[in-house]
C-alpha cells in the first residue's frame, strides 16, 4: 500500500488529465449516486470524501441543491478541477484533507459519499472510525471500494511470484467489520464484476498509470517487465482484439446510529446521549 504522500503527488500530477482517463471511476460513481435513494431525509451537509476532480460533488449539488456539499480530497490539483467543473451556478465547498484526520466538527455531515477512494487509506479502523465521528447521528454513509479481485489478470500472471499485486485491499466481510467496528449501524454490502477493454497494452498502461491504480500493483514500476508478461497472454485478450481487465467494486451503505441506540464494540453494547438530552432526562431531575 503506497503512503499518503505518494498518493497526493501522484493525483496532483494526473489531475489535468484524469477526467480523460477515468471512466470506470466516473461509472461506478454514477451507479453509487443512484443509491442516494435510499437517503431517509434531505441531508444539510454531504461531503463527497475522496471526490477527485469533482464529477460526483456537482452531481450531488444537482440532486440536493438546498443541501451544503463540500468536496474533500488531499490533493490539491484534484480540487482546482472541482472548482472549475461547479462553475457559479453550482457552487460547492471544497477542503484539503486527509480522509484519515477529517478537519470537521463531530455530527456535522448528514450523508457521507466517497466513490472508489477508501482503498487508499492503509488503516480501515482510523477511516472509517473518523467517518462515524463526523456524522450526524441517523446519518448515511454511501460508498465504493475495490475488492481483491480487481485485476484478477495481472494477479493470476504474478502468483508465482510471491505475494498479492494489491496488497491491504480487503475484501467484503473487512470491509464490514471495519464498519461494525466503527460503530455504525444497519451495514449492507454488495459486490459487482466490471469488465475494462483496452485497445492495446499502452493504452492500458496509460489508463492505469492516469487514474493512480498503477500504485496499488506491487511492481508496476518495471513496466517493461510487466509488459513481456503480459504480451503473450491470451486470457487478457478482449474476444481476440485487444485486452481486457476485471475490476471488482464493492458498495457499502451503513448509517450512524440514532441517539440512545446501542453500538456493539470490544467491550458489549454502548450507548451514547447528549447532555442536552441527559439533562432533560426526569432521573436527573
Amino acid at each position: 500500500m503506497p503512503d499518503a504522500h505518494a498518493v497526493r503527488d501522484s493525483f496532483n500530477l494526473a489531475a489535468k488529465h484524469y477526467d480523460r482517463h477515468a471512466a470506470l471511476e466516473q461509472e461506478v460513481g454514477r451507479r453509487l449516486l443512484e443509491r442516494c435513494e435510499f437517503s431517509r431525509q434531505e441531508p444539510r451537509c454531504i461531503l463527497d470524501l475522496g471526490c477527485g476532480t469533482g464529477t460526483a460533488t456537482v452531481d450531488l449539488k444537482k440532486k440536493y441543491p438546498r443541501s451544503r456539499v463540500i468536496g474533500v480530497d488531499s490533493a490539491i490539483g484534484m480540487l482546482a478541477r472541482v472548482r472549475r467543473r461547479a462553475g457559479l451556478l453550482r457552487p460547492v465547498s471544497r477542503v484539503c484533507a486527509d480522509l484519515s484526520a477529517l478537519p470537521f466538527a463531530h455530527r456535522s455531515a448528514d450523508l457521507l459519499f466517497s466513490n472508489l477512494a477508501t482503498h487508499w487509506c492503509p488503516d480501515p479502523a482510523a477511516l472509517y472510525g473518523e467517518f462515524r465521528r463526523v456524522m450526524q447521528p441517523g446519518g448515511m454513509l454511501l460508498f465504493s471500494t475495490l475488492g481483491p479481485g480487481t485485476l484478477r489478470e495481472l494477479q493470476d500472471i504474478r502468483a508465482a511470484g510471491g505475494g498479492p499485486i494489491l496488497p491491504g485491499v480487503g475484501d467484503l466481510m473487512v470491509v464490514g467489520d471495519a464498519l461494525v467496528a466503527a460503530g455504525f449501524s444497519e451495514p449492507v454490502m454488495d459486490m459487482e464484476v466490471i469488465t475494462v477493454n483496452y485497445p492495446s497494452l499502452d493504452a492500458m498502461h496509460r489508463e492505469l498509470e492516469a487514474t493512480g491504480m498503477s500504485l496499488l500493483i506491487r511492481g508496476w514500476e518495471r513496466w517493461a517487465d510487466w509488459r513481456h508478461l503480459l504480451k503473450p497472454v491470451k486470457d487478457l485478450r478482449a474476444g481476440g482484439d485487444g485486452y481486457a481487465l476485471t475490476y471488482e467494486i464493492i458498495y457499502g451503505t451503513a448509517f450512524g446510529p440514532a441517539e440512545g441506540q446501542p453500538v456493539r464494540t470490544a467491550g458489549g453494547d454502548v450507548a451514547t446521549f447528549s447532555v442536552e438530552r441527559l439533562l432533560k432526562s426526569r432521573r436527573l431531575r
